[in-house]
């Protein structure tokens, strides 16, 4: 029933296409649009400084490797960008398909002797659900009748969430009890394996705000668009809830990571109809935050420890639109 709704939509889009042109200086345009982001989302817990020797207590790795989407894009315009000065804005919408999409691992450096690795774990990760919503307002300025810029200020938002299942755990042995001083990790380790389809769940909640800044070079029938984004406005709200830890939850409060996206899109126009290729880098260096802890849904405590996050994406997209 999916495949038929989105024929259908492409079939209308390019009947649309070939209709009469009114003089019109701005447009209106809409399509769908589908691609896939590869990557990996970043949880970090900062090392107490006077117990832990590690630069970090926890790190974890999830993997979005692949997680395809599809979505829609909504563009305002003029219709002929490189004639006069204007304004444009657009929105996009992306929601991904749930499904297996790599790996978790799980990293602790907990002893007060030594940075050394001490608990390492690794399990199949499962993206359950991946949305993305950016916006962008801006002017067009042309520079001649073939190159033009696009200044413009945007905001993103994104929700991810995850499931840690089944996988091995390899943990140094303790010297002595409650001590946190262990032996090697690689001196005849604990091995454990977990057992069952739910381990640790994560969820990201991102908001970014950033000024952007596109070049364009258009040769009809094709456009070359070149963007760069850059912005230390990050805020994350995420959720990890270790289930084997008797449902212990970590509810982390963080902001002002670094990011930036180049992108570049290739775009082939006739008459009303475009079809884009597309890919972006996104970035976010590492947050740095508060952590809560809420142990057996007693309420959140706030723990001693700084939180952190990051996430890095390369999202390559296909976008057919019309103008109406």
């Amino acid at each position: 029933m999916r495949n038929i709704t989105v024929l259908a939509v492409l079939v209308i889009i390019l009947n649309s296409a070939y209709c009469q042109d009114s003089k019109r200086n701005y447009g209106f345009s809409i399509g769908p649009q589908a691609g896939l982001v590869y990557g990996q989302s970043l949880e970090l817990v900062d090392s107490i400084p006077e117990d832990t020797k590690g630069e970090l207590l926890s790190e974890l790795k999830w993997d979005l490797k692949p997680v395809y989407y599809i979505g829609i894009q909504i563009d305002i315009g003029r219709i002929d960008i490189t004639s006069d000065p204007g304004f444009f804005t657009s929105l996009s919408f992306k929601a991904g398909y749930p499904a297996d999409s790599g790996i978790i691992e799980n990293r602790d450096w907990m002893s007060v002797e030594n940075n050394a690795l001490t608990h390492f774990s690794t399990h199949t990760n499962r993206t359950n659900s991946f949305f993305m919503a950016d916006g962008a307002i801006g002017a067009t300025l042309p520079v001649n009748s073939y190159i033009y810029f696009k200044p413009y200020i945007g905001g993103s938002w994104m929700y991810f969430s995850f499931t840690g299942r089944g996988g091995q755990g390899t943990y140094a042995r303790e010297k002595l009890l409650y001590s946190n001083t262990f032996h090697p990790i690689d001196d005849n380790p604990d091995l454990h394996s977990f057992e069952g389809e739910q381990v640790i769940h994560y969820q990201q909640n991102w908001i970014l705000l950033y000024p952007g800044v596109s070049a364009g070079i258009k040769i009809s029938p094709f456009i070359f668009d070149f963007s760069f984004k850059l912005s230390l406005f990050t805020w994350c709200t995420a959720l990890d809830q270790h289930i084997y830890k008797q449902n212990t939850k970590f509810l982390d409060q963080t902001r002002t990571g670094l990011f930036y996206e180049p992108s570049v899109n290739i775009s082939f126009i006739i008459k009303r109809l475009e079809i884009s290729l597309g890919a972006s880098y996104r970035h976010i260096g590492r947050t740095r935050g508060i952590t809560h802890i809420d142990r057996n849904n007693s309420g959140y405590d706030k723990a001693a420890n700084r939180s952190g996050a990051g996430l890095s994406l390369l999202d390559t997209h296909f976008l057919v639109k019309v103008r109406i």
